[in-house]
């Protein structure tokens, strides 16, 4: 049996492999010449840790029942429709790529930002290359509460000889190291309580070597229903608190720049006159909600923080893709258990999502692999049912170049990869990200 995978991510993979062990040959497809998703172009470049998980992966490839199609974008190059033609299975795991907005005056004003935008420049996406962020104002507003808004702060006051031992792509290296950013705010909307930080991300911004970590002790003093919520909390947020307090408590070291974290703290509007100049904010307090959550509610009182730089990190979101059902409301492929269903629920034929496209954008990489089991587990109940698709085609490398000449193999990927490393290799670098999609493409047909 055969299934196609859209999206090289860990959740691509992830399930890639379980599905080659269940017998299947499969063919993953990425609208990039290069794998990896997330891990390639959205892991901090000062993680390399966490980009080891791309050697299992890389294994995987070897599998003689795979192959690869990067540089073949799914809606445009090949559609659904073709796909379901050849093979028994499709599986979705495109990611969630744009961002949530704000939806308050002023977002799009100059010198206010997407996070994921933001952080696919530094990672050196080459459809993401040519934005041009100015750094060269004092206070920067990073609003949200999780951990890509810390590793947005983290980027933007690293030092220049860190910088330069990553793979942080060089276009950023040269404006990150001309910045004239002093401070960093972090702005979450709730209280330190409900901060999705992970602990390792939040005690990091300890150790930064030319920025001071503030917290006011004020936003750390909780309401009851916060309080209760500590109570019966996991040690995940028990310790947040606790690395919170730690920074509140300490004194300044006399770094040159800071990053600020607030609380209770909703951007209400962006201000300036032909660009941002300042974020209007309202304070808010927490209230449980009649369901028992609790929620973020305004005060009535306001603040203004002058900054010329906004960066939003409030989560992402999906693009909906011709032919799929799609829930716009949550940004998801519509999905029963990574079920592809349509709107009466109805699952459809050999169609699966997997990944942040099927559940939202939540968890580490590593969350990725039982999402992919229990798709899979689905999938494969399908199979044994009789319930998969019946494809009447066969897919050949002669289709896939005649829908995307440009298409890069895994013999091409290896290429790319050889040669950035190498470009790497003087510099004590990772490797030397090829930025350019034209680029990519010559050096994965150079050999």
């Amino acid at each position: 049996m055969r299934a196609a995978i859209i999206g090289a991510g860990p959740s691509g993979f992830y399930t890639t492999g379980m599905l080659l062990s269940a017998g299947f040959a499969v063919d993953l497809y990425d609208a990039l010449p290069t794998p990896f998703g997330l891990v390639r172009a959205g892991v901090a470049p000062d993680h390399p840790n966490i980009k080891a998980v791309t050697r299992v992966f890389t294994k995987t490839a070897k599998h003689a029942s795979f192959r690869f199609f990067g540089g073949v974008e799914f809606g445009k190059d090949i559609t659904r429709e073709e796909l379901l033609e050849r093979y028994h299975a499709v599986v979705y795991a495109l990611g969630t790529s744009d961002d949530n907005r704000l939806g308050i005056p002023g977002e799009d004003l100059p010198g206010s930002h997407a996070a994921t935008k933001f952080v696919a420049w530094y990672n050196g996406h080459p459809h993401h290359n040519d934005h041009e962020y100015d750094l060269s104002v004092s206070r920067a507003a990073v609003i949200g509460n999780g951990n890509v808004a810390i590793d947005v702060a983290r980027m933007l006051v690293l030092p220049p000889a860190e910088l330069r031992a990553t793979d942080t792509a060089d276009h950023a290296i040269d404006v990150l190291e001309a910045s004239k950013l002093e401070e960093i705010v972090l702005l979450g909307r709730r209280g330190p309580v409900q901060a999705a930080f992970t602990n390792p991300e939040l005690r990091e911004l300890g150790e930064l070597t030319r920025a001071d970590v503030i917290v006011d002790p004020a936003d750390l003093a909780l309401d009851p229903a916060s309080e209760a919520m500590l109570a019966e909390a996991d040690g995940t947020v028990t310790r947040n608190v606790e690395i919170l307090r730690g920074y509140a408590a300490r004194p300044p070291r006399g770094h040159p720049q800071r990053v600020v974290l607030k609380f209770l703290r909703s951007p209400i509007a962006l201000l300036g006159d032909g660009k941002v100049e300042a974020v209007r904010l309202a304070i808010n307090r927490i209230e449980a909600s009649a369901d028992g959550r609790l929620q973020a509610i305004p005060t009535g009182e306001e603040e203004e923080i002058a900054c010329g730089l906004v960066i939003r990190s409030i989560g992402y979101r999906g693009v909906e893709i011709p032919g799929v059902p799609f829930d716009a409301r949550r940004g998801l492929i519509r999905n029963l258990g990574g079920r592809v269903v349509d709107d009466t629920d109805t699952p459809l034929t050999g169609e699966y999502a997997v990944g942040w496209i099927k559940r939202g954008p939540s968890g580490v990489i590593g969350t990725n692999k039982k999402d992919a089991a229990d798709t899979v587990a689905r999938l494969l109940e399908d199979r044994d049912e009789g319930r998969l698709g019946a494809p009447e085609l066969e897919t050949t490398e002669d289709w896939v170049l005649e829908k995307a000449p440009d298409a890069v193999s895994w013999a091409g990927w290896a290429n790319i990869d050889e040669h950035e490393t190498g470009l790497g290799a003087p510099l004590g670098r990772p490797r030397v990200k090829l930025v350019h999609t034209a680029e990519l493409h010559d050096v994965a047909r150079s050999r």
